[in-house]
């Protein structure tokens, strides 16, 4: 990285997500202001058929600091790569080397130090961090389906973890265009990348230091996502 600081830019795919877009967003910039090594920041919502006020309310809470992209692809693999086909876009001038591209999801609130957590890990040479999740709730309500879901979310004692969510995946700019960029797959897609980019042998980490709160809906927008694996451990707990 240059010792002009990192240029990031934040991709949230969101589909009807009216609800939750702004929370997201202010968690989104709290973590930026919070990393000392943000030098230049851009925040892109790719609103994906979306049929509520997603698109309005996120351009309000933006308020100039990054943009609303429209579209109509009904698939977060493509939406993703909208998104980051802005982010390069917007720092055109710059090195790749210095450009970080997270990612999150609209029904997601990072931590505040998630931008610091994965540009710290930048700095050691890592082209692309994934973090982990933690449910805020879940649907039902019942302390024990959260009790089960953290039970089988695995963790290692060395710090790392088997995981890997598109809700909290950063990756340096040059790593993500060598790997071919987001797929168009409308589920796995995080997987999809995540797997190329270490195809190519850049140097990853799967790190609990970078840490999101995302839904625990039940009911999600993407058929078999992780709204379906929240909702199957219930089904077993209660079968």
């Amino acid at each position: 990285m240059s010792a002009r600081g990192w240029a990031v830019g934040v991709v949230v795919p969101a589909c009807n997500e009216e609800l939750t877009i702004a929370a997201c967003i202010d968690s989104i910039f709290t973590a930026l202001d919070e990393c000392a090594e943000v030098e230049s920041r851009w925040v892109v919502v790719v609103a994906d058929s979306c049929n509520d006020k997603t698109a309005e309310r996120a351009r309000a809470r933006l308020a100039g600091r990054g943009e609303v992209v429209e579209c109509n692809v009904a698939s977060p693999g493509v939406a993703r790569r909208l998104g980051a086909d802005r982010v390069l876009m917007q720092y055109r001038a710059r090195a790749s080397t210095d450009i970080w591209i997270a990612n999150t999801d609209a029904d997601s609130a990072p931590h505040a130090d998630w931008i610091a957590q994965q540009l710290a890990l930048a700095d050691q040479e890592y082209c692309g961090v994934a973090g982990i999740v933690r449910v805020a709730a879940i649907d039902c309500q019942r302390p024990e389906v959260i009790e089960v879901w953290r039970d089988d979310y695995i963790l290692h004692a060395d710090g790392t973890h088997p995981h890997v969510h598109g809700a909290n995946l950063g990756i340096r700019a040059d790593a993500y265009l060598d790997a071919g960029g987001w797929s168009s797959l409308a589920l796995a897609e995080d997987h999809c990348l995540w797997r190329r980019v270490r195809a190519c042998g850049w140097r990853v980490v799967s790190s609990i230091a970078s840490v999101v709160t995302t839904s625990g809906r039940l009911k999600g927008r993407a058929s078999g996502g992780f709204a379906d694996t929240l909702r199957q451990k219930v089904e077993l707990l209660y079968a």
